[in-house]
């Protein structure tokens, strides 16, 4: 009996690995908020306790999942318009990190 509740331990701790990957992965996806993540953790909440299965099993890999979550649950324009942000907050930072190389600080 012992062992059945180790594997079913160590089950539900691969299970909560690959959720919590998944999450943090998602919320690094142009335009996801707290919503979408809520969202996508609660549809494959749901998948799972209907099926039984694990979620690397019906999902596969956290990481690529993550990205089609995101563009299935994120607006075109909004994951575009958050780019476009990220790409000028990226080029100013580089630009503050070479006048601060110039200036020695």
């Amino acid at each position: 009996m012992a062992k059945k509740d180790q594997t079913a331990d160590a089950r539900e701790k691969d299970r909560e690995k690959w959720m919590a990957r998944f999450q943090v992965r998602l919320a690094m996806q142009p335009g996801v908020d707290r919503a979408v993540v809520l969202q996508a953790v609660k549809d494959v909440t749901a998948h799972c306790a209907e099926t039984g299965e694990h979620p690397r099993t019906a999902f596969g890999d956290p990481d690529a999942y993550a990205v089609q979550a995101a563009e299935r649950l994120v607006p075109a324009d909004r994951a575009a318009r958050t780019r476009r942000h990220n790409g000028v907050v990226d080029a100013l930072d580089s630009v503050l990190k070479g006048a601060r190389d110039v200036a020695g600080l």
